[in-house]
C-alpha cells in the first residue's frame, strides 16, 4: 500500500485514520502518496499551538526569530533537489516552473529573515512617533504593535505548495505566531515534506509549525477571537468562510485572496514597430504558459488598441506555436500539465464557456502531446480567444479559466485634448471588479505613471513596463516580497507581503496614553516600524 503522509499537530506526528485521499502524478496517472486528517484532535492541536508554541515564539525577540528563519532557509536550500522531484511528480511542472514555486518560496523566506534582523532584540513595535494629548505635552499617546496571542491558520491553494506556504509563514513566524497549514489536498506532498524537514531539524519551538493534510472540516470551528486565518482559493469558498461564526461572532481576522481577472494593456503609443509592443507580446505568452497558466496573477485579459488587434493576435499566435506541451521529464517540453484531471475538466469547461461569446484564435491542442497519453495526462495546450465587442461581453469579465487561456480584446483610443488615450481600456479592466494585478506597456515612462494611478483604485498592483526596464522588470505575474500582494473586490480584498507591512496582520495595534516618561520607557522597549 502506498505511503500515508502524517500530519504534524501539537508537536507530534499523527497519522489520520481511514483510506484518505490518494495523490497522483498528473502526467502519468500513477498513485504517489495518501493523505488523511480523519481522527485528529483539532481542539488539542489548536490549543497546544496557541498556548505552548505561541508562548515559546513570543519569548524570542524579532531578531532571534529572524535568525531561526535564516536557519530554515539554509535547510531548505540543502534539500532543493528533493523538492524539485516532488513537484515534478505531484504537480507535473517543468523545472523552470517548479523554481517559481520552490525557489520563490525560499527567496521570500530569506527576505523576511533579513528584514526581521533589522527589528532588533525587542518584543513589540512602535507604529509611528508619539503625539501630544495635552497643551503642555506632558501627556502623550504612542501607538504600538504587539503580536496577537493566537494561531495563524493558512488554508492554501493547489498551485503553489511551497511559495504559498512560506509567503504566509515567514511574516507570521517573524511576528511570533504559531502556524497551522492546511495545504490543498491535490499537491499537499511538497508542503508536508518541507514542514517535516523543518520540524525534524528542530529549528523552531515545538508546535510552532503544524500541517494538516486532507479535508478542512472542523478547522474553522477551532478559531478563536485572537487567531488569524489566511485563505487562498475561489471567491465562492471565500464567501462561505466569511459567514462562519469564527469571524461573524468571535471576530477573528480573515485575509482572502480569491478570483482575479488580471489585465494587460498595450498603450496607444506601443505600435507594432516599437520595443514596448514586443515586451507586451512576450509577457502575455509567458503568463499564459508559466505553470500552465495556474497562477492567480496570470494575464487573463489583454486589451489592445483596435488598430493593433490583428498584429497582436498574429504575434501571439506565432509565439504560442512554439510552446511544446507534455511530460516535463522530456527536455523538449516547455509546458507541463495541470495539477489533476479534475482541474483539467474545469479548464475544459471554462474554454467551452468562453467560446459562447469569443472567437478561438489559437488552439494549441492540434499538436500532439510529447511523451504523454492524452487520455491520462492533465495537459492542456494554450488557447487564445478574441472578444471583438468587450463592452457587451460578460464572460470575458466574469469567467476566470485557471489554465493556459487568455482573451484579447480591442479598445477605442481616445484623441481628445488632455484625455487619457487608454481611458476605454481602463474602464474594461475595471469590469473585472477588482484584480490582483494589471500590467501596462508603453514607450513613455511619464505616461505609464499617469496610467498607473488611474488603475490603482481597482488593482492591488500595477506593473508598468517600458523599454527602460526591459532587463530589470520582475514580470507581471511574479509576486515579490517587497511589494503588496492582494487586490480589492472580486480578488478578495486582502493584503499580503509588502515588506514589513505584512506584519500588521499578525499584530494588534493599541494606543498607550501616558506621561512623557512612560512613553520614553515604551520607546526603549520597542522598535520604530517603518515600511
Amino acid at each position: 500500500m502506498i505511503e500515508l503522509l502524517k500530519n504534524h499537530v501539537a508537536g507530534e506526528w499523527v497519522a489520520g485514520t481511514g483510506d484518505g485521499h490518494t495523490l497522483t502524478d498528473p502526467v502519468r496517472g500513477e498513485a504517489l502518496v495518501r493523505v488523511s486528517c480523519e481522527g485528529l484532535d483539532l481542539s488539542h492541536a489548536f490549543r497546544f499551538a496557541r498556548d505552548e508554541a505561541g508562548a515559546s515564539l513570543r519569548a524570542l525577540t524579532y531578531a532571534e526569530r529572524a535568525a531561526r528563519l535564516a536557519d530554515v532557509v539554509k535547510l531548505l536550500q540543502s534539500k532543493r533537489d528533493d523538492y524539485y522531484a516532488i513537484a515534478l511528480a505531484n504537480s507535473g511542472t517543468t523545472r523552470n516552473d517548479s523554481a517559481v514555486d520552490i525557489d520563490g518560496g525560499i527567496f521570500t523566506l530569506s527576505y523576511y529573515a533579513r528584514l526581521g534582523a533589522s527589528l532588533g532584540n525587542v518584543h513589540a513595535l512602535r507604529d509611528g512617533n508619539a503625539s501630544a494629548l495635552s497643551k503642555d505635552q506632558s501627556f502623550s499617546v504612542q501607538h504600538v504593535l504587539t503580536p496577537t496571542r493566537g494561531v495563524a491558520l493558512f488554508i492554501n491553494a493547489f498551485n503553489f505548495p511551497s511559495w504559498g506556504l512560506w509567503e504566509k509563514a515567514a511574516p507570521a513566524l517573524l511576528s511570533g505566531l504559531p502556524v497551522i497549514v492546511k495545504p490543498a489536498t491535490a499537491t499537499a506532498w511538497l508542503t508536508q515534506r518541507m514542514i517535516a524537514d523543518v520540524v525534524d531539524a528542530g529549528i523552531l519551538p515545538r508546535g510552532a509549525l503544524s500541517v494538516i493534510c486532507g479535508g478542512s472540516a472542523g478547522l474553522l470551528d477551532q478559531v478563536q477571537a485572537f487567531d488569524v486565518v489566511s485563505f487562498t482559493g475561489s471567491a465562492e469558498t471565500a464567501a462561505s468562510l466569511r459567514a462562519h461564526p469564527a469571524f461573524v461572532v468571535r471576530g477573528a481576522r480573515l485575509n482572502v485572496e480569491a478570483d482575479s481577472l488580471n489585465s494587460a494593456i498595450l498603450c496607444a503609443d506601443a505600435t507594432p514597430d516599437t520595443p514596448a509592443f514586443d515586451l507586451f507580446i512576450k509577457e502575455v505568452v509567458r503568463e499564459m504558459t508559466v505553470k500552465s497558466g495556474q497562477k492567480c496573477t496570470a494575464i487573463r485579459r489583454a486589451f489592445v488598441p483596435d488598430t493593433a488587434l490583428d498584429a497582436v493576435v498574429d504575434a501571439l499566435k506565432t509565439k504560442l506555436a512554439k510552446i511544446t506541451v507534455g511530460n516535463p521529464r522530456n527536455d523538449a517540453v516547455r509546458m507541463g500539465s495541470l495539477v489533476s484531471r479534475a482541474q483539467y475538466e474545469n479548464v475544459m469547461a471554462g474554454i467551452a464557456a468562453l467560446r459562447e461569446e469569443a472567437v478561438l484564435a489559437y488552439d494549441g491542442s492540434a499538436a500532439p502531446l510529447i511523451d504523454a497519453d492524452a487520455a491520462v495526462a492533465a495537459c492542456i495546450a494554450p488557447h487564445l480567444f478574441v472578444v471583438n465587442d468587450p463592452d457587451n461581453a460578460t464572460l470575458l469579465h466574469d469567467v476566470e479559466v485557471f489554465g493556459p487561456v487568455a482573451s484579447v480584446a480591442p479598445y477605442r483610443v481616445a484623441n481628445g485634448a488632455g484625455e487619457l488615450r487608454e481611458a476605454h481600456a481602463v474602464d474594461l479592466a475595471r469590469r473585472g471588479q477588482g484584480s490582483l494585478v494589471a500590467s501596462i506597456y508603453s514607450n513613455d515612462d511619464a505616461h505609464l505613471g499617469r496610467l498607473a494611478l488611474e488603475l490603482a483604485d481597482s488593482h492591488g498592483r500595477v506593473h508598468a513596463v517600458s523599454p527602460s526596464v526591459e532587463q530589470s522588470q520582475t514580470g507581471h505575474g511574479n509576486v515579490m516580497p517587497m511589494s503588496l500582494h492582494g487586490g480589492p473586490g472580486r480578488a478578495g480584498g486582502g493584503e499580503e507581503l509588502g515588506g514589513l507591512r505584512a506584519l500588521g496582520f499578525y499584530h494588534r495595534r493599541s494606543a498607550i496614553q501616558a506621561s512623557a516618561a512612560a512613553i520614553d520607557a515604551v520607546a526603549q522597549l520597542t522598535h520604530l516600524l517603518t515600511a
